[in-house]
């Protein structure tokens, strides 16, 4: 039978006595994830790693094929820093990505306005002299 990646992290988390909330609210995502990452037969590596460290828990016997002892060697010393702190997230929170989404929209819509402004003035152009005068 092959294992649950989801299952064997909640049951973790579970154990370990931490809420979902916590769990959400460490990862910088919604709740609704942390129940999604559950129902997951697989789980991203960096996934279980990142609760792995919130949890102090060495992931690497519950999955040998994606841990090595090394990995969570220093686990236990391991000084949860504060949730804000960029170094301790590998990913860019979800701040970076709307801001990012935000820039790119703003650059599109810029985009946009500027073909239709010269889409028009192309067509002023194409119209014939009695087009014109009308």
């Amino acid at each position: 039978m092959e294992k649950h990646y989801g299952q064997i992290v909640e049951m973790l988390v579970r154990k370990k006595g931490f809420s979902i909330s916590e769990i959400a609210r460490l990862t910088h995502v919604n709740r609704r994830s942390v129940y999604n990452w559950f129902n997951q037969k697989y789980l991203k590596t960096e996934i279980i790693y990142r609760i792995g460290l919130i949890l102090k828990h060495d992931f690497s016997s519950e999955f040998p094929n994606l841990f090595t002892k090394e990995d969570f060697g220093e686990i236990l010393n391991y000084k949860q820093p504060d949730s804000d702190d960029p170094i301790f997230w590998e990913l860019p929170t979800h701040h970076v990505w709307k801001d990012r989404y935000i820039t790119l929209l703003e650059n599109y819509n810029k985009l946009l306005l500027d073909f239709t402004k010269l889409y028009a003035s192309d067509n002023q152009n194409d119209a014939s002299p009695s087009q014109m005068r009308q």
